[in-house]
């Protein structure tokens, strides 16, 4: 009998990421693929891309909305709660042997918290990492104290996994499904890419995403005034934004973008990229600008610069290309002057990325088809001296 893996997805960025995990699992022949859709991906204002995924050759054995047309706190915190209740009944009509879960959202922490209560064991991948500036710090490690297999990118991760009490023989380093996913797609060529997205690249280009930083004292809104009017200041840059995460101020902050790409010939605003447009564009463009974690996860493996902004990546490992920088325009200027600067660019053929070559889907499956999970369940505090 074939063991069923429940992979589960709410976002455009975390699906780029567990796309080849699913492949390897749809097409090993003793284990079964079930997807359980979520979020943002089916929300039409953050672009419906659960047709991305079924594009792609994925069937969604289930669909569970959740997201209310609000993204104050309250409404986030509601939306938990239905996203609870639509995956409590979800694994009871799927009846997983293992949920696999990546990384830090609300949506996920729902989906895990419904599986521990069914007793089903979880893999969790891309713990033990750091991002202070929000709230899905807390939300990542409550994840890895509810899973039972953990997939990490980095050695400084699989010791911190181990800090909060888990078993080191069931904390493996992977590398980062970032990389992963670079080393397994044929990317586009300038001229496809710019087909696909319908515009000319310029001389100099920057692709911006900016999440709301959802711990900060300074509002997203506020925060992202800040980053429009630097970027202002620039000449001959092309603009390529993609929008906001579905948290707190998110579509205040999508809005802003839509505002400012109006009436601007150098400024673009996407819905959303696709994994195979965004990593494309990390070909050609000058930098990266914000505060999303691809920034710090799979811009070094092009050797292309990063902007971070604020304190959301911060407690992140990062390679040398990063510029860190405060989330006031002053500040931001300033390290986009060091982004273009000579210096900078030229040491930019030393970047070594720290979450790795690739080979992450690989290891992965090694583990999810040998591991046994006879009384994985009932954990014991692992006491690390």
């Amino acid at each position: 009998m074939t063991r069923k893996i429940c992979v589960v997805t709410g976002s455009r960025a975390e699906y780029g990421l567990l796309r080849w995990p699913m492949e390897e699992i749809r097409t090993c022949p003793d284990l079964t693929l079930q997807l359980i859709v979520t979020g943002a991906h089916l929300a039409p204002e953050f672009g419906l891309t659960y047709q991305e995924i079924e594009a792609d050759g994925f069937r969604i054995d289930s669909r569970v909305e959740m997201l209310l047309s609000s993204d104050s706190a309250v409404a986030i915190a509601k939306s938990m709660g239905l996203a609870l209740i639509g995956f409590s009944d979800a694994l009871q009509r799927l009846q997983p042997d293992m949920l696999l879960v990546l990384g830090d959202r609300y949506e996920i922490l729902a989906a895990v918290t419904a599986a521990m209560v069914a007793r089903i064991p979880v893999a969790h991948l891309h713990g033990g990492e750091a991002s202070e500036g929000a709230y899905d710090e807390s939300m990542r490690h409550c994840i890895t104290k509810m899973s039972h297999l953990h997939f990490v990118a980095a050695e400084p991760y699989r010791r911190r996994v181990i800090q909060l009490g888990e078993d080191p023989a069931h904390v493996f380093v992977v590398g980062g499904l970032g990389v992963d996913a670079i080393r397994r797609r044929k990317l586009l060529d300038r001229s496809a890419l710019e087909a696909a997205l319908g515009i000319r690249l310029a001389k100099r280009s920057l692709l911006i995403t900016f999440h709301p930083p959802t711990l900060e004292e300074q509002s997203a809104t506020q925060q992202m005034t800040e980053v429009l009017a630097a970027l202002d200041e620039l000449s001959d840059t092309q603009l390529l934004f993609t929008m906001p995460n579905a948290d707190t101020e998110g579509r205040a902050l999508l809005a802003m973008v839509q505002r400012y790409v109006e009436g601007r010939r150098n400024a673009h605003a996407f819905t959303s990229l696709g994994q195979l447009r965004y990593l494309s564009c990390l070909q050609f463009v000058d930098g990266v600008v914000g505060n999303s974690s691809s920034g710090l996860t799979e811009a070094p493996t092009f050797r292309v610069g990063t902007v971070n902004i604020g304190d959301r990546q911060k407690g992140r490992l990062k390679a040398m290309s990063v510029i860190d920088c405060g989330p006031d325009r002053k500040s931001i200027g300033s390290a986009l002057r060091q982004l273009f600067s000579a210096d900078f660019r030229s040491a930019l053929a030393q970047v070594r990325n720290p979450y790795g070559e690739g080979g992450a889907s690989e290891m992965i499956m090694a583990v999810l088809r040998g591991q046994s999970l006879n009384g994985i369940v009932k954990k014991s505090f692992y006491q690390h001296e």
